[in-house]
């Protein structure tokens, strides 16, 4: 047993005792004392902290009891054995190695040269007939006479079969050619659908439905008619000019009076000149609008006022009176809206009236209104005529 200082606090405390008193770190079988400088450190270092002396694992278990061993003295070196001088042996003459026969080699090399020689001809050979009937067949598709022209100059050595057939395909697509030139050279619609009824495969078959659709437009623009366009729609209705056909029969349809607008624009002063003959207010007031811009003179008119005027001239002495219309409508028609149109009229109309005493008169206005997109007298103006 020895004292030692302990590793950790510097106490001294015997090297046998479990734990250090004063700091409570583990002492029996955990430190380690340096072969070197004599430092006492623990196990788990892997050099002293003094000298730096690095110490293997069975060095540390021995340390602790054994002094450092002291150094072997150093060996005296031996002089040098002269190697044994080998005795010469007698040389015996080498026997000349017998020639090798490469016939039968050159022979199998030669035999494999020729048959892969002759598998790569043969596959060379099938490759060039199967490009040769791609290319006819594609040839014999198309419409185009370079590509066949092109099959021709390359197959030199095709079947006669083909190209054979390749000449006769090229023979009438340059006859089509030349109708095509001709259709061209003629530029009209009939020249153009006859090319087609002959051709109907022809690669010039869009240009000339393109050809006819421009014909068609410039036919339909020099009649510019609601016929004509509506023509051209019938037989291009996907065609070039569609939208500006449309558009043109949109314009054509704002000025042009229908039979079914005229019809309306006579029921509206057909009922209001039975609503007078009636004396009917309602019926009068349900055929004008709500304001009118001008009635007989009056600015802003009301229904009210359209009412005043037939009580008016309903006079005492009046038994009974009929408004007649002629008929002689003349009608202006204009947009005011999206699809909404208002209808500027001019028309006649004769008043009879009997009198209580047996007498009877009659008169004749000139008429000027306005129907409203509704189908209502927005305005109205009536002017007599002297006979």
């Amino acid at each position: 047993m020895a004292i030692i200082k302990c590793p950790e606090c510097g106490h001294p405390i015997s090297d046998k005792a479990p734990v250090c008193p004063q700091c409570g770190v583990e002492i029996a079988g955990k430190i380690f004392r340096c072969p070197q400088c004599g430092e006492v450190y623990f196990k788990d270092q892997g050099s002293c902290p003094n000298c730096r002396h690095l110490t293997t694992d069975d060095g540390r278990a021995s340390a602790m009891q054994q002094p450092p061993t002291p150094p072997a003295p150093p060996a005296v070196p031996r002089a040098p054995e002269a190697p044994a001088t080998p005795q010469p042996q007698a040389q015996r003459p080498t026997p000349p190695a017998p020639k090798k026969n490469h016939r039968p080699t050159l022979i199998v090399a030669a035999i494999v040269a020729a048959i892969v020689c002759a598998a790569l001809w043969y596959f060379h050979a099938e490759a060039g007939k199967q490009k040769e009937l791609e290319a006819y067949e594609y040839a014999m598709k198309n419409s185009d006479p370079a590509v066949l022209q092109s099959y021709l100059e390359t197959y030199l050595d095709a079947p006669e079969a083909h190209r054979d057939s390749i000449q006769a395909h090229l023979a009438l697509l340059q006859q089509a050619d030349q109708a095509w030139n001709d259709a061209l050279v003629n530029n009209s619609k009939e020249a153009f659908e006859q090319y087609l009824e002959d051709h109907p495969d022809s690669p010039h078959k869009a240009e000339a439905e393109r050809k006819i659709d421009s014909l068609d437009w410039a036919s339909a623009s020099s009649a510019d008619s609601e016929e004509a366009y509506k023509s051209y729609l019938e037989d291009h209705p996907n065609g070039e000019h569609m939208d500006e056909a449309n558009d043109a029969l949109k314009k054509i349809g704002a000025k042009t009076v229908k039979p079914q607008e005229r019809q309306m624009v006579a029921s509206a002063f057909r009922s209001f000149f039975q609503s007078i003959n009636a004396r009917d207010e309602e019926g009068l007031r349900s055929s004008v609008s709500s304001l009118l811009t001008s009635f007989l003179g009056k600015p802003d008119a009301t229904k009210s006022d359209v009412v005043t005027f037939m009580n008016k001239i309903y006079k005492d002495d009046i038994k009974r009176m009929n408004w007649r219309l002629d008929n002689d409508y003349k009608i202006e028609k204009k947009e005011v809206g999206d699809e909404e149109y208002e209808y500027t009229v001019n028309f006649s109309v004769v008043q009879e009236v009997e009198k209580t005493d047996g007498t009877t008169a009659g008169n004749r206005f000139k008429v000027k209104a306005r129907i409203n997109p509704d189908g209502e007298i927005a305005e109205m103006n009536m002017t007599k005529i002297v006979e």
